[in-house]
């Protein structure tokens, strides 16, 4: 992967456009990224990972869009990189509210994504072709080329070296989570999730079939009971090995005993019934006996009964034949009788209509009746032609009460008016006060806002001041004392120099051999060579107080340096905040603030008066049109009342004469009707009543003459002996019945076989039953023992055939546990036979940890100048606790392995710089090989002295000659310096802003 362009906008902390150029940037091979902190310098990455995945790095929820953005302004991120061989560019829009087009508002701007690649056309120009505009297979296309999640992605491309400082201090938990994210063992631990879970499987369809043979054992035991014996043990839970093929052979043996004891109960159940069919013929015949015994004395008994009822049976026959002829004058009878009906009902009829007259009409004939009805009716009718008008005079009172009322309502509105409008010039002299005040308020509060902006920036810069100054008087400090030891350091060289200078002669004596020339004077003989005095300086302490004094010097001019910048920083701050003090400046700060308040507060008074101006007018212009409409309605109201009064009273006048002494017109004409129809009611009454007394004089007359003729001398006699045909008809089956009956029991008396029936001695029914009953019991008894051993040996060789095939099933069940138990123990590393207590994913980490410790010894044998190597350990660690990602240190000074967590923090750096790089080296083997040219490297420099950064730079160096471009995120002031590719992020009110530097532009 090698970055050329990211094209930033409102993005994170960059309210504007910005474009970054990795080629130009990257030209060394080492850039710097650098800034304050909080002005974006992880925003960089973070856009080139959304741009490459559509999401930014980690969980955290980055905010895309840049408050300091303007409202028109996207935000976006677009990036030109290549990615194995093929050039693409990619631009991502994520969601956000943006200004609608047409019309005020907002609207949801969805996400969107672009994927472009660079081609050459058949005449050889290249240019953009669009690939794609989906989300997911833009994303999907990314990562296929990178070869590695987001996850890894961020964890190898960006180097954070405070996580690898976490990392290489955790315990074996820790760094089993991020290398399972890195290399994707999630894999390893579903297989040891699944073989512990098929390991809770099989021992629960074990348990479950274990269960089962020892339930059907109880259901056999039960089924057996206690009279079947045998020589096998029943199977227990306590002895697994019971449950299968001995459960099997003691339930066999049961069943075989059953069989022989069902045998002797069906030898028994057959005498029995022999015996039981015996008893039950003698009792038939004494049962048949009794009851031709019981026949003939029942018949006998019932006949004597028939006998004592002749007398009744004569008074039957004489009723029965005078309602023969009474029933040939029923015709005559019965039209006398409903004729003497109809004239009781004309009577009560005829009394019923005359009650309800008036006292005067009720002597009155039918034909005066009649005429009366007729004068009542045309009163009436006159009456009922008047009802519509007292329909007019409730309506002509509703309306004077309605306009009535309206009148007041208007009377109520034109008095209101005239108040409101009375009263409107002086509120309207208010509210113009109140906007001048805030007019003026407002005016009051952008001058302090102003003055407010400058003084802020003058804080801000006697802060810096003080701070700088500070700074300054502790640099003076430290300069006298580096120019103090400088100028020890010198004296001391000196010193050591002109004390070797004089003790030379002695130092070249040391170096004289008998035989060898003097390099002075060449004599081969050395008589009396000079002596060396107490204390002679050698030529390493001159060299060494040489390097001491230059060290003082360098020393001593940094710190002239430092203290230089400081001034100049120092007085450019006091030419922003004067010599104002800084609380001063603070308290001016609070007073203008306090004052920006409160003409704030005053000044939001003024959109309120404006609203009540506005609303104001609105009202003027309400009571206005309702004094008006209200004076003009009253008028109107006044004149409809005058005229609906008039006809009011002359209605009122007319209705009163018709009515009378009644309520309403209408009331007295529904009077009027009521006693038409009385009247009527009467007359019919009267005519009715007189023709009913002539039809039963007539009818009466004809029912005599006919009665005599059937012999009945009154009408009274015939009526008393006349029946109905379903009495009629009961009597003559009565007589029937008696007849038949004396009959069938004169035919039974006389039955031979009763006769000697009778002849015999009383039949004994009850010791035949008894002796039935007996054998009954007997016979019961033996075929309920047969049933049982029937059943129960039914059931055992049910319940038997069961745990042949429950014990079938349990026996490869606990061979599939055992092996399902064994390699769940043997992937959790819980096995007695294994050797390190490590599961399958922590042994999969581990090789990959050891590849990735390989890696990082290369880094750390240059960084540590062969001092510290890093090695993996697999050994138990403490109260048991898993094993397979120890992590430890060896130091070659001592010899002896060391604990990670006692390093320094150079050498923390150190050691976790070489992880990362490792790491970065195998995840990218891992995804497929394919190069990442570009890394970023975040902090962590602070930590090294002079010579380890220069031995880390030296490592970075390595991987710049490897094609590599190498970013590094720092804030250490000495990595400017030496690295002369920059992208400086500055930070403003306004937003983050990005400047690419060189040393030559510098």
């Amino acid at each position: 992967m090698r970055l050329h362009t990211l094209h930033l906008q409102a993005f994170g902390p960059f309210a504007g456009t910005h474009i970054i150029d990795f080629d130009n940037l990257s030209a060394d091979g080492l850039f710097l990224l650098h800034g304050d902190t909080g002005a974006g310098k992880s925003t960089v990455f973070a856009a080139i990972c959304y741009a490459l995945y559509g999401k930014p790095p980690g969980d955290r929820d980055l905010l895309l869009r840049s408050h300091h953005a303007p409202e028109d302004l996207l935000t976006e991120v677009t990036l030109d990189v290549t990615l194995t061989g093929r050039r693409l560019r990619i631009r991502r829009i994520p969601a956000q509210m943006r200004p609608k087009r047409s019309g005020p508002g907002e609207t949801q701007q969805k996400p969107e994504t672009f994927l472009s690649e660079r081609t050459t056309d058949d005449t050889g120009q290249e240019r953009w072709e669009a690939a794609s505009k989906s989300h997911q297979e833009a994303s999907a296309e990314i990562t296929d080329l990178l070869g590695m999640s987001r996850d890894q992605f961020c964890q190898v491309v960006l180097l954070p070296q405070n996580e690898f400082t976490k990392f290489l201090h955790s315990d074996a938990h820790g760094r089993r989570e991020l290398l399972g994210k890195l290399f994707r063992t999630h894999r390893f631990a579903f297989v040891e999730r699944w073989l512990h879970d098929h390991s809770r499987t099989t021992e629960k369809d074990r348990d479950t079939a274990r269960t089962n043979v020892l339930r059907l054992a109880e259901r056999i035991h039960q089924a057996a009971g206690t009279d079947l014996a045998t020589e096998h043990p029943a199977p227990t839970p306590e002895d697994p090995n019971t449950l299968t093929e001995p459960a099997q052979a003691w339930a066999q043996d049961l069943l075989h005993a059953s069989h022989t004891h069902h045998d002797k109960t069906l030898q028994a159940a057959a005498t029995a019934k022999t015996h039981l069919l015996e008893m039950q013929t003698l009792e038939a015949a004494a049962r048949e006996l009794h009851q031709q015994q019981a026949s003939y004395t029942d018949a006998r008994r019932q006949l004597d009964l028939l006998q004592e009822q002749q007398p009744h049976q004569v008074t039957l026959r004489q009723r029965r034949d005078r309602a023969r002829r009474a029933q040939q004058a029923a015709p005559q009878l019965h039209a006398a009788d409903t004729a003497a009906s109809d004239h009781a009902d004309a009577q009560r009829t005829q009394h019923s209509a005359r009650h309800h007259l008036l006292p005067q009409h009720a002597d009155l004939d039918a034909d005066q009746l009649e005429t009366l009805e007729r004068t009542t009716r045309s009163e009436a009718a006159i009456l009922t032609e008047l009802i519509p008008e007292e329909d007019t005079v409730h309506r002509l009172t509703a309306q004077l009460e309605r306009i009535d009322a309206e009148r007041q309502d208007f009377a109520t509105q034109q008095r209101a008016s005239q108040d409101w409008l009375a009263q409107e010039p002086g509120t309207r002299r208010d509210l113009e006060t109140r906007r001048e005040a805030a007019r003026q308020a407002e005016q009051e509060g952008r001058r302090h806002h102003d003055a407010l902006d400058g003084l802020r920036t003058r804080i801000e810069a006697a802060r810096l001041r003080d701070t700088r100054l500070a700074e300054v008087t502790k640099a003076e400090q430290c300069l006298a004392k580096t120019q103090k030891i400088a100028t020890l350091s010198g004296q001391d060289y000196l010193d050591i120099r002109r004390r070797r200078t004089e003790g030379m002669a002695a130092e070249l004596a040391a170096t004289l051999t008998d035989g060898d020339p003097c390099p002075v004077c060449g004599s081969c003989t050395h008589p009396a060579p000079a002596a060396a005095q107490e204390g002679q300086p050698t030529r390493q302490d001159e060299q060494d107080a040489e390097a001491t004094h230059e060290r003082a010097n360098t020393a001593r001019d940094a710190a002239a340096v430092v203290l230089h910048g400081l001034r100049e920083q120092a007085a450019v701050a006091t030419g922003e905040a004067g010599d104002t003090s800084l609380t001063d400046l603070q308290t001016q700060h609070a007073t203008l603030n306090a004052a920006l308040t409160g003409a704030l507060a005053r000044a939001a008074d003024q959109g309120a008066v404006q609203e009540e101006l506005h609303a104001l007018d609105s009202e003027h212009i309400h009571h206005t049109e309702q004094h008006r409409s209200a004076t003009a309605g009253l008028s109107a109201r006044n004149a409809d009342y005058d005229t609906l009064t008039v006809q009011l009273a002359e209605l009122t006048t007319k209705l009163t004469t018709a009515r009378g002494t009644h309520p309403t017109v209408a009331v007295r004409a529904a009077e009027l009707t009521r006693i038409a129809d009385r009247l009527k009611k009467a007359a019919q009454a009267s005519r009715t009543l007189a023709t009913a007394a002539q039809t039963l004089n007539q009818r009466t007359e004809q029912a005599l003459l006919t009665a005599k003729d059937q012999g009945f001398d009154t009408l009274e006699l015939a009526q008393q002996a006349l029946l109905n045909d379903e009495d009629l008809r009961a009597i003559e089956e009565e007589i029937a019945q008696w007849r038949e009956n004396c009959a069938v029991h004169t035919a039974v008396l006389q039955d031979p076989a009763l006769q000697q029936a009778a002849a015999q001695p009383p039949a004994d029914t009850s010791a035949a039953t008894a002796a039935r009953a007996a054998a009954d019991d007997q016979h019961a008894a033996a075929a309920a023992a047969a049933d049982a051993a029937r059943t129960r040996t039914r059931d055992l060789t049910a319940l038997a055939t069961d745990l042949a095939t429950a014990v079938q099933r349990l026996q490869p069940l606990e061979q599939a546990y055992s092996t399902a138990r064994h390699l769940a123990d043997l992937v959790n590393g819980n096995s007695p036979s294994a050797r390190v207590r490590m599961q399958l994913e922590a042994y999969v980490l581990a090789a990959r940890l050891e590849e990735v410790v390989t890696a990082a010894n290369t880094r750390l044998n240059i960084m540590s100048e062969g001092r510290y190597t890093l090695f993996h350990s697999d050994h138990q660690t403490a109260r048991g606790a898993r094993s397979g990602l120890g992590l430890q240190i060896t130091d070659s000074w001592t010899g002896r392995p060391r604990k990670t967590d006692t390093l320094s923090g150079g050498e923390s750096f150190f050691a976790s710089l070489s992880l990362a790089l490792g790491l970065a080296d195998v995840v990218t083997h891992e995804s497929g090989g394919n190069p990442l040219d570009t890394l970023f490297i975040d902090e962590g420099f602070g930590t090294l002295d002079e010579d380890a950064l220069h031995k880390v730079l030296d490592v970075l160096d390595s991987l710049r000659a490897h094609d590599r471009t190498v970013g590094v995120i720092s804030h250490v002031p000495e990595l400017r310096r030496r690295i002369p590719h920059r992208l400086h992020v500055r930070k403003n009110p306004t937003g983050s802003t990005l400047a690419h530097l060189t040393e030559a532009a510098e």
